[in-house]
Order: structure tokens, then C-alpha cells, then sequence
């Protein structure tokens, strides 16, 4: 199986760019940009279907920007940060870590005490 998605009209084999949702209640169809996975009850359509999309009488067709789904290069920087960010090493404190002295029990729980306080007393 390809793992671009085809046009769901028939004999179409372009590439899907476009995902067309009915939405009954309102008598509305809604295409918008490529949906993430394939649902059940939406249809993938190529570039030239979708434009000569038309809808039933009485029914409107709302044409959503295919622009929001592309992230823009502000977003694709702060991903970045963020991705960089986490992979920083934490900064040390004065704390020790996996030293430290039992000073009391409650059932599964343990108060430790640093090592280091114990022997500043």
C-alpha cells in the first residue's frame, strides 16, 4: 500500500490534498486541508476535485484555508527551543543525589535527610 493517500473519487489516482466532511445537521460540507488519518466518514480529495466541488441545493460549502495546517517557520523555531532545551543537562545543585540518611518510616514512604546535613550538625 502506498503511503500517499489517493483522491476517494472514483478512478482518480492523483494525490489527496484536501479532506471533505458533511456535516448533516447543519446541510453544510466542510473541505479543508488533508485530514492527519483517515476517517471513516470523510472523503480525501485531489486539488482538481476539490475545486470543482459543488454541493447539493440548499446546502453550503465552507472552504477552510489550506494554509493552517502547515506550520510556520515561527512555530518550527520554537520547536527547536524547546527540543534543544530539554536535551540541556539539568544544572546541578548543592543538593547530592542517591546520598542521604533515613530518619523516619511510614509505611512504604522514608523521610531522608542529606548525608551532607547530617554532618554539618
Amino acid at each position: 500500500m502506498s503511503p500517499v493517500r489517493s483522491c476517494s473519487r472514483t478512478a482518480c489516482r492523483q494525490p489527496a490534498v484536501f479532506t471533505l466532511t458533511y456535516v448533516y445537521a447543519d446541510s453544510t460540507a466542510v473541505l479543508g486541508p488533508l485530514a492527519t488519518y483517515v476517517e471513516p466518514h470523510c472523503y480525501d480529495l485531489c486539488a482538481d476535485h476539490a475545486e470543482r466541488l459543488t454541493a447539493p441545493r440548499g446546502w453550503e460549502v465552507v472552504r477552510l484555508p489550506s494554509e493552517a495546517g502547515q506550520p510556520s517557520s515561527d512555530d518550527l523555531e520554537a520547536l527547536a527551543n524547546a527540543v534543544r532545551e530539554a536535551a540541556r543537562p539539568a544544572p546541578a545543585s548543592g543538593e547530592p543525589v542517591g546520598q542521604g540518611v533515613e530518619v523516619g518510616r511510614r509505611g512504604h514512604l522514608r523521610v531522608l535527610r542529606s548525608a551532607q546535613q547530617n554532618l554539618e550538625r
